[in-house]
């Protein structure tokens, strides 16, 4: 069977170095892969490890970002993690606040933050490895 992961995400932000700052406070192991600008002369970034990374480009207009659950747009993505108290702590040692109160269930963790810009990101940390106890909603 072919395994799947997802490589990138790419986001576009208002204030690309506050997302940088973002990203790299909730996964030190994040470093610049590539950088360079667009067709319109916006600058971009690809921030991650080895095996995923995400990309990051300066926005054109002052257009807010919106996520509201009813609208049409990606609401958060989700990153599975081994160490959410650790991530927590990060985020919340860098000023970035919560966005959902912790949510401790029989077979994972799950916090939810929100960036600079409003963007929400989920951090899920597993408790075990068989897919019928991870998948139990």
């Amino acid at each position: 069977m072919e395994s799947i992961y997802l490589e990138h995400a790419n986001i576009t932000y208002q204030n690309l170095d506050k997302a940088i700052h973002f990203f790299q406070a909730a996964f030190p192991d994040f470093k610049k892969r590539a950088e360079g600008l667009t067709n319109q002369n916006n600058k971009w970034i690809h921030l991650g490890n080895d095996q995923t990374y995400i990309a990051l480009q300066q926005a054109s207009t002052d257009k807010e970002y919106v996520r509201d659950y009813l609208s049409a747009g990606i609401n958060h993505l989700g990153f599975v993690v081994k160490d959410i108290q650790a991530i927590a702590e990060r985020l919340s040692a860098a000023g970035y606040q919560r966005d959902y109160p912790k949510q401790e269930e029989e077979f994972r963790i799950r916090e939810y933050y929100l960036d600079s810009e409003g963007h929400e990101y989920e951090f899920v940390q597993y408790l075990s490895e068989k897919p019928e106890e991870k998948n139990k909603y």
